[in-house]
């Protein structure tokens, strides 16, 4: 990481807030330019994200957009309910006039939250998939408008096919492809039907999105194990689409719970800013959650979740933020132990720069470990069928099973993996903290570091194919290298880098799909000093791969 700016942690200040009146006319009248590739549709790991301000999501691009997702759905005979849920970001809002615009005057039957509310990721998800269970045809999907924690200028538009989860490069691609191809073409082809019609016509549709969720979170999480025990929880939803969720969970269970922050406002003028001065409610960063750390002694475990809720931040009194690798591998551990009904033959996800003390964990529980490229969308299929238990990601995003082993959501959530912390405090009497200290007792300490290196265009790519033998490492940091891979061992699928495994480190290299950077991912059981010396050894290799 880069060098820390001296307003991380603090309050953000006035001159750091974002003119959201102008944002949002800049949605309006900005026109993307098809000839730069910035400006053109995009579908990441997490959808299509950018801002109005670089003319990297406006209206043009959400009407493209929505067109494409409706031939989608024409060609592949989708006939059921399309569920869409918004976050708090200032361009959600546009983004779904845009889209309902778009959906009504393709005949496709919209459901929108009935108070006009907000409604996070793995809501969405949930609905699908309570839709879909039993049917073979007439099946629903979803859309989620969130750029997760972004910063408040930001924007973003994923799809979530009928299997609830993000959608695969097979149907990104598509879209995306069809998408830009309307832009270019000024939009022509592209149905449109004015707002207010829109919201009387039979194919919107207000509906409860909140009722259903929370009815059902209790055959994923004991809850009343937590209200027997009196577990004090705090909860912070960082002015996200969950903030509307929390009291009638806390309700409808008999929590102990206090939402410390409730304040709905575009700008997020409430929260510290993060490491590089930006405003970015990303759950996992100490700087971004000092509010909610500074209240650690208040309460017996804390939590706090991204805007669209698909991640989580554990704070506890005894460690204050937790890791986000950390609280994957007690949660594993602890779920495992404590899910009797699921099967004996479900395994463990991990995407393959997360904490290799998931695979002690793994070996500790005899089960089977998975290990896929990053990104969330390999998780789907094995929760959704229930061949995973739990599925996580390095970057503070888990789902897992219901607590009869079938399949609860199959994308990312964050309140959920909030909740099990309560749960865990519950019934074993010691928070996630300590269990994890248990952890290290048995397998070591993990130190585990991301850390960006300046990169140019044709060095990243020549690091999204490099092969094993191209880097040749056969020591590293002092250690014999143990593997070299370039593809993940769970799925044999490509990750778009390189990972060299010892018994006491790793190192995994990713180019940025947006920054002149890649990303370096290491971990070491032996001490920071280490740790160190794995990174510059990785450096070093891929200095030679590069040619430098």
């Amino acid at each position: 990481m880069a060098d820390v700016h001296p307003a991380a942690g603090k309050q953000a200040s006035p001159d750091a807030l974002t003119n959201i009146p102008r944002l949002v006319t800049a949605y309006f009248a900005g026109k993307p330019d098809v000839t730069d590739p910035a400006q053109r549709v995009a579908f990441g790991t997490s959808g299509h994200r950018g801002t109005s301000f670089k003319n990297t999501f406006n209206e043009g691009h959400i009407l493209a957009t929505t067109q494409a997702i409706c031939d989608y759905r024409k060609e592949k005979g989708l006939t059921g309910p399309l569920f869409i849920g918004i976050d708090s970001h200032a361009l959600a809002e546009p983004a779904l006039v845009s889209a309902v615009e778009v959906f009504a005057a393709n005949g496709v039957d919209v459901m929108i939250d009935k108070d006009g509310g907000y409604t996070p990721t793995p809501v969405i998800s949930h609905a699908i998939l309570t839709y879909n269970k039993g049917r073979t045809s007439g099946l629903a999907d979803g859309i989620v408008i969130t750029p997760s924690h972004n910063p408040p200028e930001d924007g973003g538009y994923k799809y979530n096919p009928p299997h609830g989860g993000p959608a695969d490069t097979d149907v990104t691609g598509v879209v995306e492809k069809h998408a830009n191809a309307y832009l270019a073409d000024g939009l022509k082809g592209v149905k449109r039907m004015d707002y207010a019609k829109a919201l009387k016509s039979s194919n919107v549709r207000a509906t409860d999105f909140v009722t259903p969720y929370v009815a059902d979170l209790g055959n994923v999480v004991d809850l009343e194990l937590v209200k027997s025990a009196g577990i004090n929880i705090g909860i912070d939803p960082l002015g996200g689409a969950a903030v509307h969720y929390w009291h009638p969970i806390i309700e409808r269970y008999g929590l102990k719970a206090t939402v410390v922050n409730e304040a709905i406002d575009p700008t997020f003028r409430f929260m510290t800013v993060d490491w590089d001065g930006k405003i970015r409610m990303d759950c996992s960063s100490p700087y971004a959650m000092a509010s909610l750390i500074g209240m650690r002694d208040h309460f017996d475990v804390a939590f706090a979740n991204d805007t669209d809720a698909d991640r989580h931040g554990i704070v506890t009194r005894t460690g204050g933020l937790m890791n986000p690798n950390h609280y994957l591998a007690t949660a594993i551990f602890y779920l495992f132990a404590h899910r009797p009904n699921w099967s004996k033959d479900a395994a463990i996800g991990k995407t393959v720069v997360s904490s290799s003390i998931i695979d002690r964990v793994a070996r500790k529980l005899g089960r089977k470990l998975v290990e896929t490229p990053v990104g969330f969308k390999w998780f789907v299929d094995g929760l959704l069928t229930g061949g995973f238990g739990f599925g996580g990601e390095e970057s503070a995003g888990a789902s897992f099973l219901r607590r009869d082993g079938t399949v609860w959501t199959t994308d990312k959530d964050g309140i959920i993996l909030g909740l099990l912390a309560a749960e865990i405090m519950a019934k074993t009497g010691r928070d996630p903290s300590q269990l994890f200290g248990d952890l290290t007792a048995e397998f070591g300490v993990p130190h585990y570091a991301r850390i960006d290196v300046a990169a140019t265009g044709p060095q990243k790519n020549i690091l999204k194919s490099v092969t094993p033998e191209q880097l040749g490492l056969k020591d590293l940091a002092g250690d014999p290298v143990r593997s070299t891979l370039s593809k993940a061992p769970g799925n044999g699928q490509p990750f778009g880098g390189i990972k060299v495994e010892t018994d006491f480190g790793w190192f995994a290299a990713r180019p940025s799909g947006t920054e002149d950077v890649y990303k370096i991912y290491a971990e070491s059981f032996r001490s920071p000093a280490h740790l160190k010396r794995i990174q510059e050894e990785a450096q070093a290799g891929l200095a030679k791969v590069f040619g430098a």
